[in-house]
């Protein structure tokens, strides 16, 4: 007699469940509590907390663009490009053009649309990679940027930028930065667009499984180019940021936001929805990069130690979104077998049986 397979009990399954969703964040208080009590002098301090958020506003924001074409299973290697290129433009807008800043950052945002929506066509109706594609038109943007700075920072006139473009970044909201709010906000519209209406769903169909999207009627095509297009929108907007923050316009910027956008967009598809790229998971993931740069940087490690937590990161990140990918898809197709399996007749009487 064979043993029967074994299963987990619903105790053991709503655990795991339990670690898998909200492990993340548990590790974002854990690193904040050991980093306080390793500095608590500097660290669990408003200033401290208010610095961690203002640096890390804009990288949070490029990882919450880079989870949109996550969710379709295409990857947008151009918004660090993009990045680069929309905060000069935007300067150039407003220092050479003399543009009303609020007309350069709405000309600068709807450019980063249109630039994404034109990736996903690409993407779509050329067939090509989009790893590939992306760091095409990536390369091309950066052409641009050298271009139109010809190689030197676009500085800002003598009488300087408005003020009320730079308090777009500088000003505070409820004694924290404003810019953390922007971030707050961004991840409360993407939730509600992945999980509360049929476009985000469609999106997770497709990339879940393009096939099976395309026999329910869902038109892959034109949703993905959506999703690039969106991608793009943000993208753009942490240009306008970014110009705001620096107020300089550097042409060489937006490839050092590169990696930690896609280190926050990775990891974050494991916790709070593990297995699919989600908002609410990304702003926690770039929390936890967040406190750990922090931290080791107040300890005092050498400037190495950056790109090496980075890196790492990137490479748990990639592993633990596969593992929680496949997890996913052994409990689906467990709970298919489960479904499909007929009731078991062991012990019951047959009719005849007195």
């Amino acid at each position: 007699m064979t043993a029967p397979p074994f299963r987990r009990s619903p105790q053991g399954r709503r655990r795991g469940h339990l670690i898998g969703s909200y492990g993340l964040p548990a590790l974002a208080a854990l690193l904040f509590l050991i980093f306080s009590v390793a500095l608590p002098d500097t660290f669990p301090t408003l200033n401290n907390v208010s610095s961690i958020l203002s640096n890390q506003s804009i990288p949070a924001i490029l990882a919450l663009a880079a989870t949109i074409p996550i969710a379709t299973g295409k990857f947008d290697l151009s918004i660090g490009y993009g990045l680069g290129l929309a905060h000069v433009v935007v300067l150039r807008l407003i220092v050479d053009g003399n543009w009303p800043w609020p007309l350069a950052c709405l000309a600068v945002i709807l450019g980063g649309a249109a630039f994404g929506a034109l990736n996903g066509v690409i993407v779509e109706f050329g067939r090509i990679d989009s790893f590939i594609a992306t760091l095409g038109t990536g390369s091309i943007l950066y052409a641009f940027t050298g271009w139109i700075t010809g190689g030197a920072r676009v500085l800002p006139g003598t009488g300087g930028l408005p003020v009320a473009f730079t308090d777009l970044y500088d000003s505070t909201f409820l004694g924290l930065p404003v810019s953390a709010s922007y971030v707050l906000a961004l991840a409360a519209v993407l939730w509600l667009l992945q999980e509360r209406l049929p476009l985000g769903r469609y999106l997770y169909v497709i990339g879940s499984n393009p096939r099976a999207a395309e026999l329910v009627g869902i038109p892959t095509r034109r949703y993905s180019v959506y999703a690039f297009a969106g991608s793009g929108l943000v993208v753009g907007f942490a240009g306008v940021l970014l110009a705001a923050q620096q107020q300089i316009g550097n042409p060489s910027v937006g490839l050092e936001y590169l990696l930690p956008a896609f280190v926050g967009a990775l990891l974050g598809s494991t916790a709070i929805k593990p297995g699919r790229a989600n908002a609410l998971g990304t702003v926690v993931a770039v929390a936890v990069l967040a406190i750990g740069l922090a931290g080791i940087g107040q300890l005092g490690a050498d400037f190495w130690a950056v790109p090496l937590f980075n890196g790492a990161t990137l490479l748990l990140a990639v592993g633990l979104a596969g593992y929680s990918a496949r997890r996913r898809l052994r409990a689906g197709a467990a709970e298919t077998r489960r479904s499909l399996t007929p009731p078991s007749t062991d012990g019951a009487s047959s009719p005849d049986t007195p």
